[in-house]
């Protein structure tokens, strides 16, 4: 089963900064979303249009989802 099924990036990013904090996340996923003046909004546009970062957001979603999701 496909752990991302039915879950919207704009849900992903929601609970890991929720989890995390944009701290801790520019810590794990170091890109500019996160580091320089992150918001949800700015990081979803950002997101939406890079393949390669949205990968590793997603990932790290999957990885933590048992902790994130409780």
């Amino acid at each position: 089963m496909d752990p991302l099924h039915g879950k919207t990036l704009q849900y992903i990013v929601e609970k890991l900064v929720a989890y995390f904090g944009f701290d801790t996340l520019a810590e794990l996923i170091p890109i500019n979303c996160f580091k320089s003046n992150p918001s949800i909004k700015s990081s979803l546009t950002f997101l939406r249009k890079t393949p390669w970062a949205r990968k590793k957001v997603e990932d790290l979603y999957v990885k933590f989802q048992d902790r994130i999701e409780k």
